[in-house]
């Protein structure tokens, strides 16, 4: 599988809770798509959120963004990582 860091714009004033609920929302239904979401960061001030992946598609990781209700504005898959 490829991972993938999806980008979210739009948050400002995002809180750790916040973050959290949008995590775990999106952890409880990844396996539907066959997604693993291991990490998710955000910047508050500039309401920046970014998530990290393990997907078969960039399609499948927005199919569960969408269907949680924050869909990501930019996906990239990251095919080499150290």
């Amino acid at each position: 599988m490829t991972q993938f860091m999806d980008v979210h714009h739009g948050m400002k004033g995002i809180t750790r809770d916040q973050l959290q609920a949008a995590h775990q929302a999106d952890l409880a239904i990844e396996k539907e798509e066959g997604v693993h979401f291991e990490r998710a960061w955000a910047d508050p001030n500039s309401g920046t959120v970014y998530c990290l992946s393990e997907a078969p598609s960039a399609e499948a990781v927005q199919r569960i963004h969408e269907r949680t209700g924050h869909k990501a504005d930019e996906i990239h898959a990251v095919p080499l990582s150290v």
